[in-house]
């Protein structure tokens, strides 16, 4: 992966945005961070990250929000949680990594193209609607929103696949998928409210030390 390396200057942060992230249970040590490079060293995906798991715990504490969301790093943690293990400082660095996934999805800033927000996103919306996830339409619709070009390389790998049942494009639906799409809605709903309360108590925070 090529990585761009540019100047971050004050007008980059988002200001509180470090300690908003830090106000989530579970990312409540981030701040405690000493920038040892463990979580770097153990992680079996950071070579192929534009930002390596110490860089991103910085940049978070440093506020720049908008960085850190749309960089790949995020998206490629393999949830393994080797990280978390080695920490000499005992931050949960997989749990931060999950609340980073979750903000950028919610605030629509991630990589546009890359596969797995948009994997992330699809699924969602899939088991939203109909209860199951029809993994080829899944995939096929991943593929079609990432990369259009590469999924219409595969097209005689596709035909022959259906040709031979081997690729069903039938929709798995549950009964009552309303009454599955309300609890979502309500689910989605207590967090959106818990994300605001937490935010306007970060930024209270920030208020007052500022003013300290």
């Amino acid at each position: 992966m090529k990585i761009e390396r540019t100047i971050k200057y004050e007008a980059d942060r988002v200001k509180g945005f470090g300690d908003e992230v830090s106000s989530v249970p579970g990312c409540e040590k981030l701040q405690a961070c000493i920038q040892c490079g463990t979580c770097s060293g153990v992680c079996p995906l950071s070579i192929y990250m534009d930002y390596s798991p110490r860089q991103v715990m910085a940049m978070v504490r440093s506020d720049f929000k908008n960085e850190v969301l749309t960089s790949h790093t995020v998206w490629l943690c393999a949830s393994c949680y080797q990280c978390t293990v080695d920490c000499p400082r005992e931050i949960r660095i997989t749990d931060i990594m999950y609340e980073l996934k979750q903000r950028a999805l919610q605030e629509g800033i991630y990589p546009k193209k890359f596969s797995i927000p948009v994997l992330a996103k699809e699924f969602y919306k899939m088991v939203y609607r109909y209860g199951r996830v029809s993994e080829n339409l899944l995939a096929m619709t991943m593929f079609l929103k990432s990369s259009p070009l590469e999924a219409l390389k595969m097209w005689r790998l596709g035909l022959g696949l259906i040709l031979r049942g081997r690729f069903p494009l039938t929709l798995e639906k549950i009964k009552r998928r309303d009454e599955l799409g309300r609890m979502m809605k309500v689910v989605d709903q207590v967090k959106i409210n818990k994300l605001h309360d937490e935010l306007k108590q970060a930024r209270q925070h920030v208020a007052a030390r500022s003013q300290a």
